[in-house]
Formats: C-alpha cells, structure tokens, sequence
C-alpha cells in the first residue's frame, strides 16, 4: 500500500514537473519572439521611418538581440510544445512536421543577421539591413505563425 502510494505520487510529480517544463519553453519562445519584436518594430523601425533619431548604440544592440533570439531558438522550438490556451500569434505545428526546413530558416535569419552586423552606419544602410532582417523574419512568420485575431 505504501509503495503504490509513493509510486502515484512521484508520478504525480513527475508529470507537474512536465507541464511547468513544457510551458516554460513556451513562454521562452514567446519571450524571444517578443524581444525581437520590440527591437524590430519599436526602435528599428521607428528609427529607419525617421520618427526617432538615428543612434549606431540601439541599432548594435538590436542586431545583438536578433543574434541571440537566433542562437537560442533551436533549443526553443526543438520540442513540439504548444501553449495551455492560444494567444494573439502562436507557434505553427508546421515547425515540427517540417523541421529541417523550419531549422534551415532558422539558420538563414541567424546569417542575415550577422551579415548585416555592422552594415547599417547611417540611416540609409539601416533601411537596407532592415529590409534583409525584415525578409528573413517573415519567410519564417508566413509558414510557422498562426494568427489567432
């Protein structure tokens, strides 16, 4: 009697100790797309639309902050994970029935950002380098995004 307690409660723990995980991964991913986000819509673009000045430290420091959301986003989206109730943009089930061409974008956004590392100097190149990022985002958007409005 005693070890079937035990038993069902370890597997009680193990099982609460799951579903923390599994939404802690959801709200990483989250967290990484909303860190791009703001970098890409808030001070990027507001910057290369001309109603912020433009200043070379936010712009390295967007750049920095794709590089990073691109180093992490393997790890973020290695296990088919999706949220307790949906949101405004969820991830696609589409990444992990097609994963490697998922992975692929993955790698193209993380080397069109270093590409553009240090490229924009003024406003006219952060335009260019913000068109490319911009492109690289959304051929993973189009497919691995769901639109829930």
């Amino acid at each position: 009697m005693i070890i079937r307690t035990v038993l069902a409660v370890t597997a009680f723990a193990i099982g609460i100790t799951a579903a923390i995980a599994q939404q802690d991964l959801v709200k990483a991913r989250k967290d990484i797309m909303a860190g791009n986000g703001k970098q890409f819509y808030v001070i990027l673009n507001r910057m290369q639309r001309g109603q912020d000045p433009y200043d070379q430290a936010k712009v390295d420091a967007a750049i920095a902050t794709f590089a990073d959301a691109a180093q992490k986003m393997a790890a973020a989206f290695a296990t088919n994970v999706m949220p307790a109730t949906q949101s405004d943009y969820d991830a696609s089930p589409k990444i992990w029935q097609s994963k490697a061409d998922f992975d692929a974008k993955v790698a193209n956004f993380l080397k069109t950002v270093s590409d553009n590392r240090g490229a924009a100097k003024d406003l006219e190149t952060l335009k260019v380098a913000f068109q490319n990022v911009g492109k690289a985002c959304d051929a993973c958007h189009e497919n691995y995004r769901v639109k829930n409005r």
